[in-house]
C-alpha cells in the first residue's frame, strides 16, 4: 500500500513539473518575447505597502500571495507560432483542462482553459492561447498561470502588469 501511495505521489509531482516545463522551450527562442514571474517575485510584490483604504490595491496584493508562476510567450514568427499552437494542443491532450472560453474576433482567436481546484470557483491553472495570423505584431501568445486563486481576481493582475489578453480574461471571469 505504501508503494502505491508513493508511486501516485511521484506521478502527480512529475505531471505538475512537466506541466510547468512544457512551454519553457520557448524561453530562449530569439523570436519569442518572454515574461516569467516566479513565486518569490509574487511574494516580494505582495509585501509592498499600499493604502489600506484602497480596496482594489488590497485585493491585488491578496491575489499576489496566491500565485505560484506566470509565464507569457509572444511571437510574430509564423514557424514559432505554429510550434506554440502544436505545443498547446499536445499539452491539452495530456492534461485535463476545461475549456472556459473560445472567441473569434476578426481572425483573432482566443482560447482560455482552466484546471479547477477544491471547487469549481477555485483555479489551480489557467492557460490562455491567442492566435492572430492576420496581425503583424503578435501572431501567437501563450500565457500560463498557476497558483490557487479565483478567476475573477485575474483581470486585476493582467491590468496592473499590462499582460496580453486582459479583456478576454475579464469576459471569461464573468461567464464562469
Amino acid at each position: 500500500m505504501k508503494n502505491i501511495i508513493l508511486s501516485a505521489v511521484f506521478l502527480l509531482s512529475t505531471t505538475l513539473v512537466s506541466a510547468q516545463g512544457v512551454f519553457d522551450k520557448f524561453e530562449n527562442n530569439e523570436s519569442v518575447a518572454t515574461v516569467v514571474v516566479s513565486k518569490k517575485m509574487f511574494e516580494m510584490m505582495s509585501k509592498v505597502k499600499v493604502d489600506a483604504k484602497d480596496k482594489e490595491a488590497q485585493k491585488y496584493m491578496g491575489l499576489l500571495k496566491k500565485l505560484d508562476n506566470l509565464k507569457v510567450f509572444m511571437t510574430s514568427n509564423s514557424k514559432t507560432a505554429n510550434e506554440m499552437k502544436s505545443t498547446v494542443t499536445s499539452y491539452l491532450k495530456s492534461n485535463p483542462l476545461e475549456e472556459l472560453m473560445r472567441m473569434n474576433d476578426g481572425g483573432r482567436q482566443v482560447k482560455i482553459y482552466v484546471k479547477s481546484g477544491a471547487n469549481e470557483n477555485i483555479v489551480k491553472e489557467l492557460l490562455m492561447y491567442i492566435e492572430d495570423p492576420s496581425s503583424k505584431d503578435k501572431q501567437a501568445i501563450v500565457m500560463s498561470l498557476t497558483g490557487t486563486f479565483y478567476l475573477d481576481e485575474i483581470s486585476a493582475l493582467t491590468e496592473k502588469m499590462n499582460l496580453p489578453g486582459g479583456n478576454e480574461l475579464k469576459k471569461a471571469s464573468k461567464s464562469k
